[in-house]
C-alpha cells in the first residue's frame, strides 16, 4: 500500500461501501413515495421503486467516477 496514494485506503473503500448503499436507499425510498403519490394503486408504486432503483444506480456510477477520477482514459 502506498502512503501517497488515497485510492489505496481501506477506510475510503468502506465508506464509499456506505454512501453508496445509502444512496440506492434513499433513492429507493423517494420512489416509493413518489409513486404512492402519483397513484396508490400496486402499479404505480412498483414503477416508483423502479425508477428509484435506477436514479440510485446512475447516482452511485456518477460518485464513483467522480472519486476514482477519470482513469479510463
Amino acid at each position: 500500500m502506498n502512503p501517497n496514494n488515497k485510492k489505496d485506503n481501506p477506510l475510503l473503500a468502506a465508506g464509499m461501501v456506505g454512501a453508496l448503499g445509502l444512496n440506492v436507499a434513499i433513492c429507493m425510498v423517494l420512489g416509493y413515495f413518489a409513486g404512492d403519490w402519483l397513484g396508490g394503486s400496486k402499479g404505480w408504486t412498483a414503477v416508483g421503486l423502479i425508477v428509484g432503483l435506477a436514479v440510485g444506480i446512475l447516482s452511485c456510477v456518477m460518485l464513483v467516477r467522480k472519486v476514482l477520477g477519470n482513469t479510463d482514459g
